[in-house]
């Protein structure tokens, strides 16, 4: 698979390929798979309290853990030893990876538990056999990346999610081209180019993305210049399913973790982790779901920064006006507010990128006076209420805002509406009607809740931004 080019990633992605796997058991159901698995967890000192069950039945998806009792809030559901984790720190090709530590570097910061997965997953003799064998021929979750690129733009255009699976694709790409695939070919007695190809690559990126967990740093502020942990696979706590009003979280000590109940579970409830505050698009991007409207209270929608700056240019009356606007882009530029690629994040109740959006409306609806002083002093203003600065932006707020800004806003608001492929009446019309929505499939599904729910949240601004 050395050089392979776009076309060879594309290909792989629409014939969607079993990759070879040393767990495969074409005569195994689910059953003998998980009884395996829950053997082998005992071994490795996974302690499941009774009162649950992990399995498909009673789950929204695939996998998941019920209650089988009733559980109150506080209690331990599973405990896991670290000597469970995979990691770079716990495969057996550790000492490998700490050697040519400097040459795994990546971008992603992902190469080396990648690299560790390949090598465990294809290996019949792994400690961690029984957990890859949940997942027979190693069939990855249903991502964006593994749609074609046609249905991406069908489906999902205007929400953000083409663009981040593109440069996914050419990260995942040219990691293994330049990274993955020279350290492979320089240790044939643990890698073979035929078995750990860009596809299992590929396919293993997608775990990474849908079941890693990242231990969060314990002092922020201590460790603030510190890099981010690498992130691990846990046994167990990946096959809990998530939503955003979730019932459980996961705990790190010293020597384990703990799954525990954050509310009280009835007996045949299903327990949900949580993956962190996501909004739907990040879920189907990065777990291949999104929740259904209106459950997903994180869900987010974005306005480009470049979408605000055409607004305010396409109300410009002159060629003078329209330079002095680029001009205080670039100052915005300058003070590392806005960029090519940004993006003012909405919430369901705030504005999330709130000294951003502010910063930027001030600064394009500022008199020619006003600019040149602000300019002067870059950026600071004597008379500036720091208090009002730091308050969060609801969109009560937002309502109340000078005129000049929520003009602005609006305009900005109605291009992003228009960037989507289906207006919002028709989305509507298919979620109001039980029978149109049951004849769509998952993909379908999933992507009319992430366009469905930005597009109330840019209706929302429109609305309390109409003069």
């Amino acid at each position: 698979m050395a050089g392979a080019d776009r076309g060879t990633v594309r290909r792989l992605q629409e014939e969607n390929q079993d990759p070879v796997s040393a767990h495969n058991d074409p005569v195994s159901t689910h059953e003998d798979l998980l009884s395996s698995f829950q053997a082998w967890c005992g071994e490795f000192g996974i302690h499941l309290n009774p009162k649950v069950s992990i399995g498909m039945e009673g789950t929204v998806a695939q996998y998941g853990m019920v209650a089988r009792q009733d559980i109150p809030a506080g209690e331990v559901v599973f405990t896991i030893p670290r000597s469970a984790l995979l990691s770079q720190n716990t495969t057996r090709i550790r000492e490998v990876l700490e050697e040519e530590q400097q040459s795994l570097d990546s971008a992603s910061g992902w190469v080396p538990l990648i690299l560790s997965l390949m090598y465990e997953a294809t290996d019949a003799g792994s400690p961690w056999a029984p957990y890859f064998g949940l997942w027979p021929r190693l069939v990855p979750p249903d991502l964006p990346m593994f749609w074609s690129e046609k249905e991406r733009s069908e489906l999902l255009e205007g929400t953000g999610v083409p663009e981040a699976v593109s440069k996914d694709l050419d990260n995942i790409e040219q990691e293994y081209k330049t990274i993955v695939l020279p350290f492979i070919l320089r240790h044939p007695e643990l890698f073979n180019p035929q078995t750990h190809t860009l596809d299992l690559y590929m396919r293993l990126v997608a775990f990474v993305m849908a079941y890693s967990f990242q231990e969060p740093i314990e002092d922020e502020e201590e460790d603030c210049g510190k890099e981010v942990l690498p992130p691990m696979m846990v046994p167990v706590a990946d096959l809990l399913n998530h939503v955003a009003r979730h019932n459980t979280h996961l705990e790190f000590a010293a020597d384990c973790l703990r799954m525990v109940t954050t509310q009280s579970v009835p007996a045949g409830h299903e327990l949900f982790n949580t993956y962190g505050q996501m909004g739907n698009w990040q879920l189907l991007h990065m777990y291949g779901f999104s929740e259904p409207h209106p459950d997903n209270i994180n869900d987010t929608a974005d306005i480009q920064m470049t979408v605000l700056r055409e607004a305010a240019l396409q109300g410009a009356e002159s060629e003078e006006q329209k330079a002095k606007l680029q001009e205080r882009w670039a100052f915005l530029c300058h003070m590392e507010m806005v960029g090519e690629e940004g993006a003012f994040v909405f919430g369901c109740e705030e504005v999330l990128t709130d000294e951003e959006l502010r910063t930027s409306l001030k600064l394009l609806c500022m008199s020619a006076e006003e600019f040149a002083e602000y300019k002067e002093n870059d950026g600071w203003e004597e008379d500036e209420d720091d208090d009002e600065e730091e308050e969060t932006l609801t969109y009560q707020k937002v309502a109340c805002m000078p005129l000049s800004w929520r003009k602005l806003l609006h305009a900005g608001a109605e291009l992003a509406m228009k960037s989507y492929t289906t207006n919002l009446r028709s989305d509507q019309c298919i979620l109001d009607d039980p029978a149109e929505y049951a004849k769509l499939s998952s993909r379908q599904k999933y992507s009319l809740q992430v366009r469905y729910g930005q597009k109330r949240i840019l209706q929302r601004l429109i609305e309390l931004t109409a003069s």
